[in-house]
């Protein structure tokens, strides 16, 4: 069973060599190669990871003892595969930054251009940022004062009502004691 696994690894060095020599050239090539070159890694990629997936079930059948060593050498294959597939999405970047440049015409100073247009843009969004949240500060204000203010309004109310309640008290009283006088001033 380790001989089949060896025999993978094999295959998946050989495999990752090519690719990542290919992946150092791409960058170099004319514009038709490069395409036939990132068709070609996509393809070596999926049979990389098409080996590994192989791998991966050799060393599940591998007795429990010596499956330890074995999961180490997948991991690190995991990882290589991870760093190649990374390395190629950057070439890719790198090629298709460059297709876009030759399609449009752009040069240098249109990308110096676009990154000055981009920088003052994003300070005018800074600044229009902090003036909404200087905006936002001030209404969380008045809301709070606001909301004071309610609270004020409502005592007084209740105060004045208090009040008014005293006065019809004090008014009843009187008309009380007023014919009380009446009637012992008739007596």
């Amino acid at each position: 069973m380790s001989s089949d696994f060896e025999g993978y690894e094999q295959d998946f060095a050989v495999l990752t060599a090519e690719i990542t020599g290919k992946i150092a050239r791409v960058p170099r090539l004319p514009p038709d190669e490069k395409k036939q070159m990132v068709a070609n890694v996509e393809k070596q990629l999926e049979e990389a990871k098409e080996l590994l997936e192989q791998m991966d079930l050799e060393v599940r059948e591998i007795p429990p003892q010596s499956r330890g060593m074995y999961s180490n050498r997948m991991r690190s294959y995991k990882q290589e595969m991870g760093k190649l597939e990374t390395d190629f999405k950057r070439s890719r970047i790198a090629y298709s930054d460059e297709v876009r440049n030759e399609l449009l015409g752009d040069d240098g100073n249109s990308s110096e251009n676009q990154r000055a247009h981009l920088l003052d843009n994003t300070e005018r969004l800074e600044r229009s940022s902090r003036r909404l949240e200087a905006g936002y500060q001030i209404a969380v204000e008045t809301e709070q004062i606001g909301q004071e203010m309610l609270e004020n309004l409502s005592h007084d109310r209740e105060k004045i009502q208090r009040a008014r309640e005293r006065l019809r008290e004090t008014d009843a009283n009187l008309g009380k004691s007023s014919r009380v006088l009446t009637g012992m001033l008739r007596r």
